[in-house]
């Protein structure tokens, strides 16, 4: 365990450190969405696109890796739906469900889970990515749209969240990666020391980007009409041990009804489950007029027991 804590600390304390800049008024909370930027469409892109150039292309397409968890990821959002619609109704209780399910794989995950496991852990890793994107967070998008306006009012959202998908940089990096290495192409070498030099940057501004967004003041009461909720904890413990413990038992069927996934994909998947809450979700949820500070409070307990949850489970694991 001691072990596994001396790798975790240093990505924990960054988010510490950015979460401790807001809060002593040594970053002005003006300059976060500058470096939020800086993280989605340019360091962020080029690590992608790195690890996805250097992954074997069978990965992207390896029906039991992307079953398994895509299984999961549908479990996740039915159950937390399901326990939570009728007392928050559908755009909270959709954007409980997406903060307990979508790991914060992009910003934080590959790169912890690359010095944890090795650059193998790379594209495992980044699929899950593609999958939340394209399934997860579309899908809880649209059900929380379903609060007094229907199906058309869910069809309006699932169009603005493919939208949203297509112009996300994150999916097209990962994509441009795999085709690079379906082709075997390399940059040109000066713009492939540029592309490393902002993949370097993204893990510690990623980091100390999360810290920062996580202390930006959030709504203390919930929004007139809407009841308030105590479940922040609860649903912290869904998505740190429920849904890891769900990949997990998932993957061993799987392994157990002759699937061939390798120990060491359910290795990373069941760590990619274990991450804390994607801070963006706190974003979409502002967007989409949900509790946001409901929403912030889930992401912050679940990235604070993360510290413990996440280095037990790697300890339990390897």
């Amino acid at each position: 365990m001691l072990a596994v804590l001396v790798v975790t600390f240093p990505f924990f304390a960054l988010i510490l450190c950015g979460y401790a800049a807001v809060r002593l008024a040594m970053l002005p909370q003006a300059a976060i969405s500058g470096l939020n930027s800086f993280v989605l469409y340019f360091a962020l892109p080029c690590m992608l696109y790195r690890f996805g150039s250097t992954t074997p292309v069978a990965q992207f397409v390896d029906p039991a890796l992307i079953g398994t968890y895509f299984i999961c990821a549908a479990a996740m959002v039915s159950f937390v739906i399901g326990i939570s619609v009728r007392r928050v109704g559908w755009n909270d209780g959709a954007f409980g469900a997406l903060v307990a399910s979508f790991p914060n794989t992009g910003y934080m995950g590959v790169p912890l889970l690359v010095a944890l496991l090795g650059a193998a852990a790379a594209g495992p890793a980044i699929v899950t990515i593609l999958i939340d994107l394209l399934f997860t967070a579309s899908v809880c998008i649209a059900l929380s749209r379903l609060d007094g306006a229907g199906t058309h009012g869910a069809a309006s959202a699932a169009r603005d969240a493919l939208r949203g998908v297509l112009t996300n940089p994150l999916p097209w990096a990962i994509v441009l990666g795999a085709l690079s290495s379906a082709a075997g192409f390399s940059l040109w070498g000066p713009l492939g020391q540029t592309v490393g030099l902002l993949a370097d940057a993204a893990s510690p501004v990623a980091l100390f980007t999360i810290g920062a967004v996580l202390a930006r003041p959030q709504p203390d009461a919930a929004a007139p009409g809407r009841r308030a909720t105590r479940d922040e904890v609860p649903l912290a413990f869904v998505k740190l041990v429920v849904h890891p413990a769900l990949v997990y038992g998932a993957g061993r069927a799987a392994i157990a009804l002759g699937a061939p996934l390798s120990g060491f994909v359910l290795t990373v998947l069941t760590l990619v489950a274990a991450l804390p809450s994607a801070s963006n979700a706190m974003v979409l949820a502002e967007w989409f007029g949900a509790d946001s500070g409901r929403i912030a409070r889930i992401i912050l307990a679940s990235t604070v027991l993360a510290f413990l949850t996440f280095s037990g489970a790697v300890t339990l694991l390897t």
